[in-house]
């Protein structure tokens, strides 16, 4: 056993411990029944304040909660910035490399953004963790509990649930391999695309992506004109598939975190078949008609004999598990009872079961396609480190939308596509999508149909422009960056920052234009 794969298998040890330890951490509080007495708060919150409101509490639950000023999106600004712009300097491109330092950025912004509420903010604050109240400031000296409410409402209220989906999938999914070598024809490529495509909303991007690109990549080896190809997958894979279920892309399950019913995004099937089915032609006929005739009749030749036949290990015990991280995001959210039953989940239920099939994955899934498909945590630590900041950073961002947004100026589907497709583009697509959410629900539609408090077609249009424009650039989706690095890392020369833009704007703009007129 080499070095390298001994410490991967201690790393597995180590991960699998903890999870159990969590797991037999929250079975020990539900002996004292604190899940429980979570989820019965949840529930009180939904009934009348009248009905629930006592004598103590009346004074505040009157107040009215007001924005910070407009300067305390400064943190959120830079911190996004830091996100966008780092990584592409020469000078720091380096250290920022280093998930200890971008951790050191986002919770550095993060506190300032507490200390904000702790040392300065003097006015009522919404809290919206376990029961939905008004906190007020404290009338002398430090709002400690200002401060608090921040932390519940961003860390346990959504950062906690968001980034265990996120580990669990690319967990699990990191335990399935897809080896083989295909004739690396027009129409096997357009197939592994769509292909694809429809797993991203079932495993989300990130899954689909780590699943396939290396045996698209292998497929492709003996041809020379490869980088269009990764570049179709990064727009259908990485991005435009991705939209049909909660956990298909971040952005969709912050919405769900926030109300929408899990199985409304099969509601944009017909965005995601057109968008996605375009984009697919597009490919099939630029390969089959451009590139592919442009390949050397000996490498054709060598494609041609260099066949091997897919094999999928690891899918026995990772697949039922996926479904099952599927079911407990569907069925286990403690605001809604369980179908054909009226008990409600305990309050982290849906995690700690999330985080019990990751550690099964982990103790009886074979070692061996972690190891084949360079499996590691890097990834998903260095999405923890600046989600951590960013929910923390967006707080005031979201208050002053919630009693603002409606003076934005954008009131329609199609309005609200471009708006936040435009900052997703150029900022990670999950914050995009809760801001222009938050303000959505700013606006009052008469007689309209809403959902979370967002009309159906304002809703629609966010979520299309926050999941589709992430493919505009390669920062807009996470994804997208590592589907560039490991293509690179197999000898295919991927266009730059910029020259990737050249392709997005060329093809998948008109697709976008036509979309959002088709369907918005």
């Amino acid at each position: 056993m080499s070095e390298t794969h001994a410490s991967r298998q201690t790393s597995t040890n180590y991960v699998a411990a903890a999870l159990l330890l969590i797991v037999a951490l929250y079975s020990l509080t539900a002996v004292f029944q604190l899940p429980q007495a979570g989820t019965a708060k949840i529930l009180g919150s939904h009934l009348s304040a009248v009905e629930h409101e006592d004598a103590a509490s009346a004074p505040i639950a009157r107040l009215e909660p007001a924005p910070p000023p407009y300067f305390m999106i400064t943190p959120f600004v830079l911190l996004l910035g830091a996100i966008a712009v780092l990584p592409l300097v020469p000078q720091t491109e380096h250290w920022w490399e280093s998930n200890l330092h971008r951790f050191y950025v986002a919770g550095g912004l993060g506190l300032a953004t507490l200390a904000y509420y702790v040392f300065l903010h003097a006015a009522p604050v919404d809290r919206h963790f376990l029961d939905h109240r008004v906190v007020a400031p404290a009338e002398s000296g430090l709002s400690v509990e200002l401060g608090w409410t921040i932390v519940e409402n961003a860390v346990f209220n959504e950062y906690i649930p968001f980034i265990v989906l996120l580990f669990s999938l690319f967990t699990i999914s990191g335990g399935i391999r897809i080896t083989g070598d295909l004739a690396a024809h027009p129409g096997t490529n357009t197939a592994f695309i769509g292909a694809g495509g429809l797993l991203a909303s079932l495993v989300g991007t990130t899954g689909a992506a780590m699943l396939l690109i290396r045996p698209l990549l292998e497929t492709n080896r003996e041809r020379k004109h490869v980088r269009h190809t990764v570049i179709f997958f990064i727009f259908v894979v990485c991005n435009c598939g991705g939209c049909l279920l909660p956990i298909g892309d971040p952005p969709l399950f912050l919405g769900y975190l926030q109300g929408v019913d899990f199985f409304w995004t099969l509601s944009l099937w017909p965005a995601w078949l057109l968008t996605n089915g375009l984009l697919l032609a597009v490919y099939y006929a630029w390969d089959r008609y451009w590139y592919y005739p442009h390949e050397a009749t000996q490498d054709i030749a060598r494609d041609e004999i260099a066949l091997r036949p897919l094999t999928i290990s690891g899918l026995s015990v990772n697949g039922p598990l996926l479904v099952g991280v599927v079911a407990a995001v569907a069925l286990l959210d403690p605001t809604k009872a369980v179908p054909l039953t009226d008990w409600h989940p305990w309050l982290y239920l849906r995690e700690i079961v999330q985080l019990t099939l990751v550690a099964l994955s982990l103790a009886l899934g074979s070692s061996e396609p972690r190891r084949a498909n360079q499996f590691n945590y890097q990834a998903i630590i260095e999405v923890a480190a600046l989600f951590f900041g960013i929910f923390l950073c967006m707080q005031p961002a979201l208050q002053i939308l919630a009693v603002r947004g409606a003076s934005l100026g954008v009131n329609t589907p199609r309005e609200f596509f471009w708006a936040t497709g435009s900052l997703s583009s150029v900022l990670d697509n999950a914050p995009t999508y809760l801001v222009f959410f938050k303000t959505a629900q700013s606006l009052h539609v008469a007689d309209a149909v809403t959902i979370a408090g967002v009309e159906v077609r304002m809703l629609t249009g966010i979520s299309l422009g926050a999941v589709f424009l992430g493919a505009m650039t390669y920062i807009g989706n996470g994804p997208n960056f590592m589907v560039k690095a490991i293509a690179e890392k197999s000898g295919v020369r991927m266009p730059s920052f910029f020259g990737y833009l050249v392709y997005s704007l060329g093809i998948l703009l008109p697709v976008f234009m036509l979309t959002s007129w088709v369907c918005l």
